[in-house]
């Protein structure tokens, strides 16, 4: 079965999608590694990065978790010193632990000299709000002033861009290509109504780009992986909430009914 949306489908952007996001990075690299011939090689790596304000996404990538409860516990020692009963708290706060997040990132290397060419990195939300924004956007600058070629695909509908630019285009998703020794990316933007791109990939030079088909890698991902039968389509999707008119397309497809 194929997911209604022509391109990427909202309904992943929730708890599905740190699969997404393995499973793609995945495919990409399968993809890649099949057209980029006998001087390149395509690993599939990751890094870890701490989410320290992972109540930002609870309810829509992490578990519902029980941010506080109510307490009858009275301080007993207060009780016989004072001989009075403390007034009862509001509220008991659990302290908010740091959650670690495994980020894939594809990569291709010089086949010789095991050099990076190119960062594949498909955003998580933690690279899109803060404190994890800032991080991110400094590797950004250090794999451009190494060069790196940089290419970055984003499908989640919230947070905040990594690529701040006044020109920028609005849009649902965004995919963006800077190429070394460049001052300049090129953007691919989509809506929810939209495809996604075939876009270049850029090698050393001479050598000509190769070409990633983000399209073809969405529909392998949603065939293999079976998500229909974690998604309910009668339902919303996962936030932000979309345009009134962006909803009655969906409802026109059989989703966003809930």
């Amino acid at each position: 079965m194929y997911s209604p949306f022509p391109g990427m489908d909202p309904y992943l952007e929730g708890h599905l999608f740190p699969d997404v996001h393995n499973s793609l990075a995945y495919l990409i690299k399968v993809q890649l590694a099949q057209k980029v011939g006998l001087s390149y090689v395509v690993h599939l790596n990751s890094y870890t990065v701490e989410d320290t304000s992972p109540m930002e996404d609870i309810g829509i990538m992490y578990p519902d978790v029980e941010l506080f409860h109510k307490t009858d516990v009275v301080n007993e020692s207060s009780q016989v010193e004072y001989g009075l009963k403390p007034t009862p708290e509001t509220a008991v706060l659990p302290a908010i632990k740091p959650v670690e997040v495994y980020i894939p990132v594809v990569e291709i290397h010089d086949r010789k000299r095991n050099k990076l060419i190119t960062a594949i990195e498909i955003l998580s939300p933690v690279n899109k709000r803060r404190p994890g924004l800032q991080p991110y956007r400094e590797k950004r600058q250090r794999l451009h002033y190494a060069g790196v070629h940089l290419i970055e695909i984003d499908l989640l509908r919230r947070g905040e861009r990594p690529l701040a630019h006044p020109y920028l285009p609005k849009s649902h998703y965004l995919v963006t290509l800077t190429r070394a020794g460049i001052d300049q990316t090129q953007v691919w933007a989509m809506s929810v109504k939209d495809s996604l791109p075939v876009i270049p990939v850029p090698l050393k030079h001479p050598d000509k780009d190769t070409m990633l088909d983000l399209g073809k890698a969405m529909k392998d991902l949603y065939e293999q992986g079976v998500f229909e039968k974690s998604i309910d389509y009668s339902g919303m999707p996962p936030p932000p909430a979309f345009m009134p008119e962006e909803l009655e397309w969906m409802k026109d497809m059989g989703c966003a009914n809930g």
